[in-house]
This record gives structure tokens, sequence and C-alpha cells, in this order.
């Protein structure tokens, strides 16, 4: 079974249009795109607890750029955990 690619979850979680930026922000940052995946469902589960009210496009740089370092924790460790 294949799985969706990283523009079938930006549209998935109403993102789509932010999909150039998001991968500005990988970019600058050096993050892969399992780490871009991750992180874009951390901003919709934030984004369903705390909406942006004002900026959207600020809110999502914002939090896109912590949900990444996140993101590339929670893979690490499971990386490890699966490894043993």
């Amino acid at each position: 079974m294949e799985m969706p690619s990283l523009e079938e979850y930006f549209i998935q979680t109403f993102f789509i249009d932010l999909l150039p930026l998001a991968r500005q922000i990988a970019q600058d940052y050096e993050y892969g795109e399992e780490e871009m995946i991750e992180a874009v469902c951390k901003v919709y589960d934030k984004s369903m607890q705390y909406p942006p009210t004002h900026n959207r496009t600020a809110w999502f740089m914002t939090v896109f750029t912590e949900k990444l370092r996140e993101a590339r924790s929670d893979i690490l460790a499971f990386k490890s955990r699966r490894k043993r």
C-alpha cells in the first residue's frame, strides 16, 4: 500500500497554499520530507486547538518551524526504539 505524498498531506490538512513556504523553511533548516509530513500533521492538530486568528501565514511559519524540530525528535526516537 502506497503512502500519501507530501502534497496530499498538505491538502488533507488544509495547508496546501502554504506548501511552498513549508518547503523553503524545511530546505533552510535541512529537514526532509518525512519530517515535513510529521510536522504538518502536528501543525494541523495545533490549529484545531488554537486556530490562527490574525495572520495565518505568520502563524504557520512559527508553528511549522517548531513542529519540524519536534518531528525530527519523534522520528529519531521511534527509529531508535525500533532498532532495539
